[in-house]
């Protein structure tokens, strides 16, 4: 039984895979193929999909739009929640408890409710189809998981080293930066990678507050269809390109994420 130990594991990697692969299979058939034959690699081997991506402005500036507000959130949830979870953690005020829930009941709420009135309120202000638009709803929902990561690691940082940095001499913010952000490197990673990563698949906000000029990829992807019916090779493509993002952030992160699951509450 221990020499079949690795089976379930090379099991279960392959049916994690399988999808990923398949994606990969189908991004390199053209539309006809796919829905004509099942073969388990391509038959007649295109980069018609891709070059389509990479040529057509409708679809590269999808990628570009998608990249520029997630990054935009991403810096903005990290650094509004450093400050705040550094409060949560280190003091105790009236209605501390309260506020924290409040904070991630926000995070609850699917997206679908804030639609209408981030729509109407952004029109009015003339951030419509923005990039910022974007970045900003979605820190109703990154924000408050930011801080709810980050009060878990810095609760885990005894509060002596605060003292110690004041005896020494240090200043709140010269002791924040030099002494207390280091000490929660794999914190600031993993929150930076959860924010990113739920900014990057969330569509229905993306799409709501885009038209144009800041529609993002997942928008552009939903709109492939044509009298013939969907263009299923263009989008495996578009689908497979959209992995590589994460894919690189994640071996940017992988150290701190490792630490983090262990350090964190996530």
């Amino acid at each position: 039984m221990r020499r079949l130990g690795w089976l379930i594991p090379t099991i279960y990697i392959i049916f994690l895979l399988l999808p990923i692969y398949w994606l990969l299979n189908m991004s390199f058939k053209t539309t006809n193929e796919i829905l004509g034959t099942f073969s388990l690699w391509p038959i007649e081997f295109t980069l018609a999909n891709y070059k389509k991506i990479f040529t057509d402005p409708t679809w590269y500036n999808g990628y570009i739009n998608s990249l520029t507000y997630v990054v935009i959130n991403t810096v903005i949830s990290v650094t509004a929640a450093l400050p705040a979870a550094y409060a949560f953690s280190r003091y105790r005020f009236l209605g501390d408890k309260h506020l924290f829930f409040w904070l991630l009941t926000n995070r609850m709420a699917p997206p679908a409710v804030f639609a209408l009135p981030f729509f109407q309120l952004y029109s009015a202000m003339e951030l419509f189809d923005t990039h910022i638009a974007v970045a900003l709803a979605h820190c109703l929902f990154n924000i408050p998981l930011a801080v709810w990561i980050l009060e878990g690691f810095m609760s885990g940082v005894p509060k002596e080293l605060d003292e110690t940095a004041y005896i020494d001499g240090y200043s709140f913010p010269r002791f924040f930066v030099k002494i207390f952000i280091p000490s929660i490197t794999a914190g600031i990673g993993v929150t930076a990678f959860f924010c990113f990563m739920f900014s990057w698949v969330e569509l229905l906000l993306a799409k709501t507050l885009t038209s144009v000029v800041a529609k993002p990829i997942a928008a552009t992807m939903t709109r492939t269809a044509s009298t013939s019916g969907y263009e299923l090779g263009l989008l495996a493509a578009a689908g497979a390109l959209t992995i590589i993002p994460g894919a690189i952030v994640i071996w940017f992160v992988r150290n701190y994420i490792a630490k983090g699951f262990a350090l964190g509450r996530v």
